[in-house]
């Protein structure tokens, strides 16, 4: 799939991947929090936000990231956090034998998901 063919951006992801557990706890224009239980089979595919940020704070479990421009892998455990910028593509899975659970703090901006695949 080349660049040109890419998905549009949607306005809610919710249903294109599953996870064990979705709640969002705050939403305001520009900002929400969100938690998510991932098992460990599970992923959040590929994708960026146009303008918005993405701050994984992790509570439980093992969360493995994986990021493009620049590529980069993070390991996150409780209590360890990460941003991944507005525009720079990432993938978010289950590293451990135990169900993951994460909030994701999303802002300042108009949020969008762009899927990649």
């Amino acid at each position: 799939m080349t660049a040109d063919h890419r998905l549009k951006p949607v306005p809610n992801a919710d249903h294109l991947y599953e996870v064990e557990r979705r709640d969002r706890h705050a939403e305001r224009p520009g900002f929400r929090i969100s938690e998510l239980q991932l098992s460990p089979t599970q992923t959040v595919p590929w994708h960026y936000h146009t303008s918005v940020s993405d701050t994984f704070y992790v509570l439980a479990g093992e969360m493995r990231l994986f990021l493009q421009k620049p590529k980069q892998e993070v390991r996150l455990n409780p209590g360890e956090s990460f941003v991944a910028a507005p525009g720079r593509p990432h993938l978010v899975t289950n590293a451990g034998q135990t169900s993951l659970t994460f909030l994701v703090l999303q802002g300042i901006g108009t949020y969008d998901y762009v899927p990649m695949v």
